[in-house]
C-alpha cells in the first residue's frame, strides 16, 4: 500500500511537469519539459571561486543542471557532481585541468540521479570515482532506469545523454565516511540519509568550512522525497549531522550558495510537515487530501520557495510513515 501511494504521488507530480529540479520521478513516468527550457548542460565560463581551495560552476537555476564543485589540493583535485552527459563532463574536465595542480582526479556524487553522475563519461579512465555503498545500491537498482527516463522526456535531453549506457565502476566503495587528503586540504565525504535518496552523500571541505549538502538542504527550494526509501525522520537526523559539521558556506545540489541557516530552515520545514500530517491524519483526512492541503498551506508559509508541488509528495510520504 505504501509503494502504491508513493507511485501515485509521483505520477501526479510527473503529470504536473513540476519535477524539473526535483527528479522525484519514478522510471516510466516521463513529464514533457517546457518547450523553452534550456538544454541541461553545465555552462562554460561561469566558474566562481568560493574559498581558497573551492570553486563552483553554478547551476544558474537551470533544470537538470547541478551545482558542480571543484576542490583543488596540491596533489589531487576532487569533482563533486560532474553534470549530465558527455558535454557537461567535458566542460567540468576542462575546468579541472585549468584549475588543478596535476595529480589524481577524484569524482564524488551527492546522489545517483543522472544530472549528478553521467558527466563521468567525459573523464579519463584514471579518474577515481568514490561512492558510498548505499549510493552504489541506488545505481545498481535504479540508475539506468532513471537515465532512460530522463532521455525519454525530450529529444534535447536524449541528445545530452547520448552514449551513456552504464555507470562506471567506483575505484572505492565506502560504508559511512571517506576522508580524502588532496594535499593541503582535507575533505570528509559522508553518506547520510535516506532522505532525498537512500545514498545521499555530502562533502565537507574542512579547512575552508564549505559543505556540499546535495539535495538535503538547498536555498529556497522545497525538499524532494525522490525514492521509495526516502524518510523524513532520517532526513532530520542527516540535518543534525550537517549542523555538527559547523559549515560556514553551504552549497546545495541546486540553487544559490547560502550559509548554515538553511539547515535549520529545512529542519523546521520537515518538522512542521510531520506535525501537520499527524494532525490531519488524526482528523481523518486521507493521504491525498493531506498532501493537497499542506501543499497550499506551506506554499503560503514559505513564500519565494520554488517547486511547491514537492510538498504533496513530502506530505504523503510522511503520512505513509505513520501507518
Amino acid at each position: 500500500m505504501r509503494v502504491i501511494k508513493f507511485v501515485a504521488c509521483v505520477v501526479m507530480w510527473a503529470a504536473s511537469g513540476s519535477i524539473a529540479l526535483g527528479q522525484a520521478q519514478a522510471p516510466g513516468y516521463a513529464a514533457a519539459p517546457a518547450a523553452h527550457a534550456p538544454i541541461p548542460v553545465v555552462k562554460e565560463g561561469t566558474t566562481i571561486k568560493i574559498s581558497e581551495r573551492v570553486y563552483l560552476i553554478p547551476d544558474e537555476k537551470v533544470p537538470m543542471v547541478p551545482n558542480v564543485g571543484i576542490v583543488v589540493g596540491a596533489k589531487a583535485t576532487l569533482v563533486i557532481d560532474p553534470g549530465m552527459g558527455r558535454r557537461s563532463g567535458q566542460v567540468v574536465l576542462r575546468e579541472v585541468q585549468r584549475l588543478g595542480k596535476g595529480g589524481d582526479i577524484y569524482i564524488v556524487n551527492t546522489h545517483f540521479h543522472p544530472e549528478h553522475t553521467t558527466g563521468e563519461i567525459a573523464f579519463p579512465a584514471s579518474a577515481k570515482i568514490l561512492r558510498a555503498a548505499a549510493q552504489q545500491q541506488d545505481v545498481e537498482e535504479m540508475g539506468i532506469g532513471w537515465v532512460k527516463n530522463f532521455a525519454s522526456r525530450s529529444p534535447a535531453i536524449a541528445g545530452v545523454l547520448e552514449g551513456f549506457t552504464e555507470y562506471r565502476a567506483p575505484a572505492e566503495i565506502f560504508e559511512r565516511e571517506k576522508v580524502l587528503d588532496l594535499g593541503g586540504v582535507r575533505v570528509r565525504i559522508v553518506r547520510l540519509g535516506p532522505g532525498h535518496t537512500r545514498g545521499d552523500t555530502v562533502v565537507f571541505v574542512e579547512e575552508d568550512g564549505v559543505l556540499f549538502s546535495g539535495d538535503l538542504a538547498m536555498k529556497q527550494l522545497f525538499p524532494a522525497f525522490a525514492t521509495p526509501q526516502s524518510r523524513s525522520q532520517s532526513w532530520l537526523t542527516s540535518l543534525n549531522e550537517l549542523d555538527a559539521l559547523k559549515p560556514r558556506t553551504v552549497i546545495g545540489a541546486h540553487y544559490p550558495v547560502t550559509d548554515a541557516t538553511i539547515i535549520g530552515e529545512y529542519r523546521d520545514l520537515i518538522k512542521g510537515l510531520q506535525a501537520r500530517v499527524a494532525e490531519l491524519r488524526r482528523e481523518g483526512k486521507s493521504s491525498d487530501e493531506t498532501g493537497e492541503l499542506l501543499r497550499n498551506e506551506f506554499r503560503l508559509k514559505y513564500p519565494g520557495w520554488d517547486q511547491p508541488l514537492r510538498l504533496h509528495a513530502a506530505a504523503t510520504r510522511i503520512y505513509a510513515e505513520l501507518e
